[in-house]
């Protein structure tokens, strides 16, 4: 792991690695357990959200950490994550030490008001698709195998890839491909699939995708194009914008936040919040010139996985973490 947090900011003093193996399963392996538990801990006793639920994998790891009266709020818009999530900890749930709520933790402010939790001690975000929503083709996230072009997350929206791909005009079905996928050939990809509709499964879309760009960056291409359409599904880079701003309200003064982004849409927004607390990238100052932000970066640079975690878990090859701490001050984020 490439560690580079300020001397003295260290959290989960005393405790000990985890086992990252024993967190992986069938459902999904998560992502650099230790390190999350290592930075997102400070105390042993306190209250914690994991807005990604999953398969409980980082939830699991934390629980076995914390004190036995610590709490654990698990987060995440799939049903079927909550049921995994819930059977796995079956335990931790009857004793009140793990809490799921089914939800998108864009909501995340709601989600507390309801469940009346606040002032928590840590809050985490395990960005993207989960293992197990890539490995079930009739979810359509994968190109690799046949399936509908659906790429929803859970049951809180009714778009669909489909309708993106087979009914938007050709101008937005560019833009969702450029500004969420980053990718240069948009205009001529977005051009290939108007012009084969109807495209009725994930297949069908990869193979107009790979005649337009063959060799060894169809691969890339494809994924670009399949983050584009999930991104946009999902309208994922607003639920991030809104949940990192009601992070601010929700942790204690020295509580942590620590996200976990897989690409550079969702790293240069929480790079820019925790610098800045907004997402212009604009430092705000005041009279003596000091910014104004409620956050100590504890990541100077994101932190990424070493070989032998890529090796165990080749998920782990585009991950960056951030973390910060909250400041006691009254810096209030924008949410533009």
């Amino acid at each position: 792991m490439n560690k580079s947090l300020p001397g003295g900011s260290r959290g989960n003093k005393g405790m000990g690695p985890v086992d990252p193996l024993k967190y992986a399963t069938g459902y999904h392996a998560p992502v650099l357990c230790n390190t999350v538990v290592e930075i997102l801990i400070t105390d042993p006793a306190g209250t914690y959200v994991d807005c990604t639920l999953g398969g409980g994998g980082h939830s699991h790891a934390l629980l076995d950490v914390l004190a036995p009266e610590a709490t654990v709020i698990g987060i995440d818009r799939d049903p079927e994550a909550i049921r995994e999530a819930r059977r796995r900890l079956s335990a931790d749930v009857d004793s009140g030490r793990f809490v799921t709520v089914n939800g998108n933790f864009a909501d995340l402010t709601e989600i507390a008001r309801a469940t009346e939790f606040s002032d928590v001690d840590g809050i985490l975000f395990d960005f993207g698709v989960s293992s197990h929503q890539l490995d079930i083709p009739e979810r359509g996230f994968s190109y690799r195998d046949s399936g509908g072009l659906d790429m929803r997350m859970g049951d809180d929206t009714n778009l669909t890839a489909s309708e993106i791909v087979n009914s938007w005009s050709y101008e937005d079905l560019r833009s969702v491909l450029y500004e969420y996928g980053e990718e240069s050939r948009a205009g001529l990809i977005a051009r290939d699939i108007v012009a084969a509709r109807p495209i009725n499964d994930t297949v069908q879309l990869a193979e107009v995708v790979r005649r337009r760009v063959r060799g060894p960056n169809a691969p890339k291409v494809l994924s670009r194009i399949f983050q584009a359409l999930r991104v946009r599904v999902n309208d994922e880079l607003t639920a991030i914008r809104r949940a990192l701003v009601a992070t601010v309200s929700l942790l204690k003064p020295g509580g942590r936040c620590l996200a976990m982004s897989y690409h550079s849409l969702e790293d240069r927004i929480v790079k820019r919040f925790f610098r800045y607390g907004n997402f212009e990238g604009v430092a705000q100052k005041d009279f003596y010139g000091n910014v104004l932000t409620p956050w100590e970066v504890l990541t100077r640079r994101p932190l990424t996985a070493d070989d032998e975690e890529i090796e165990a878990n080749p998920r782990a090859r585009s991950v960056r973490i951030r973390a910060a701490q909250r400041l006691a001050t009254e810096a209030t984020p924008t949410t533009h």
